[in-house]
């Protein structure tokens, strides 16, 4: 029935500084940015390279998303890259620091995490 994830949705606090990071700090290409004036919302609709999507929203004062202690529901969301040192290093240039890298009991594959600006935790995980 269900094919793969078409898009992710994430609301952030302030527009520009969230639109920033997803462009130009993590690169994600923009498909389209719309503001809807009955909601006072903007949505930015971004692409990657495999073709799926995240869908960036603002509201007039959404509440914080409680991070930790990490609550029920969805954790965080995960990035493949192919070089995770080189990932880590570029997103440094930009302020943005990593965790300690750890590896997966299970695989045995390398990751980490990042925040976004509202510190909503981003895997980054070594293909």
């Amino acid at each position: 029935m269900l094919q793969g994830i078409h898009h992710t949705a994430i609301i952030c606090s302030d527009y520009t500084v969230s639109r920033y990071f997803y462009t130009s700090v993590l690169g994600l290409e923009v498909i389209a940015e719309n503001y809807r004036p009955l909601r006072d919302s903007w949505k930015l609709d971004l692409g990657l390279a495999d073709g799926s999507r995240i869908e960036l929203f603002s509201f007039p004062a959404p509440p914080a998303r409680p991070s930790r202690p990490e609550a029920c529901g969805l954790r965080h969301l995960a990035f493949s890259v192919t070089d995770l040192d080189a990932t880590i290093d570029s997103l440094a240039t930009h302020g943005c620091l990593a965790e300690p890298v750890r590896v997966d009991e299970y695989t045995g594959k390398r990751f980490t995490f990042i925040a976004d600006p509202d510190g909503l935790p981003l895997e980054l995980y070594q293909l």
